[in-house]
């Protein structure tokens, strides 16, 4: 297999793995309907430089030695849990309440600026010691060749950055739609749900 090739395969297993519901998607939906495209786009860079630092982490061998490591795995895990849990306790809590119509002339109805959606999706995803196991197994297949860590993590970046964009912008585009009050408070709970589902399913997860 080429170099180019080989690159190609890595970014489409990637934008497979980031095609699947987690809680990424997630994310990105809840931050589209809420506060917008723009902070759901947000979301989605955080989200792919979180990509990136897997790749890097995987190719220098930092992701291997969490993977390794029983403590630093568990420390990571119960960060990311507890983060999951509390953006779906954030979430549900929404939903409870209800806050009427959304502002669609508001850019940001929640009061937080695109910095913390993008931080939001950053955490998300570097805060996932799966996407630890993800990387180490993958990255070292792909590397060699004349294939460069810079260029695997330049395309998963870009495949990843890719889906999420596309993401954001139909929900963007929907959310006249998401604005109805009945509508939203369904999105918040179910996101809510998702999110401490997947909390949960993380904080009771084992190393393989």
């Amino acid at each position: 297999m080429t170099g180019m090739a080989q690159i190609a395969a890595f970014g489409g297993v990637v934008l497979l793995g980031a095609m699947s519901p987690g809680p990424d998607f997630a994310v990105v939906v809840r931050r589209s309907v809420v506060s917008g495209r723009a902070h759901g786009m947000a979301a989605a860079a955080g989200i792919a430089v979180g990509v990136f630092a897997w790749v890097v982490a995987a190719a220098t061998g930092v992701a291997a030695l969490l993977a390794a490591s029983a403590v630093a795995f568990t420390v990571v895990k119960v960060a990311g849990a507890a983060y999951l849990l509390y953006l779906g306790v954030r979430s549900l809590r929404a939903a409870w309440r209800g806050s009427g119509a959304l502002r669609l002339d508001v850019p940001d109805p929640g009061g937080r600026g695109s910095w913390a959606a993008f931080t939001e999706g950053l955490l998300t995803n570097v805060l996932n010691p799966k996407a630890a196991l993800f990387f180490v197994a993958l990255v070292p297949q792909f590397l060699g060749a004349g294939v460069s860590v810079a260029a695997l993590g330049g395309v998963a970046l870009a495949g990843t950055v890719a889906w999420f964009l596309v993401v954001a912008n139909v929900v963007g585009v929907l959310r006249k739609v998401f604005a109805r009050p009945a509508v939203r408070r369904t999105v918040d709970g179910l996101t809510g749900a998702a999110l401490i589902g997947l909390g949960v399913k993380l904080a009771t997860s084992t190393r393989p």
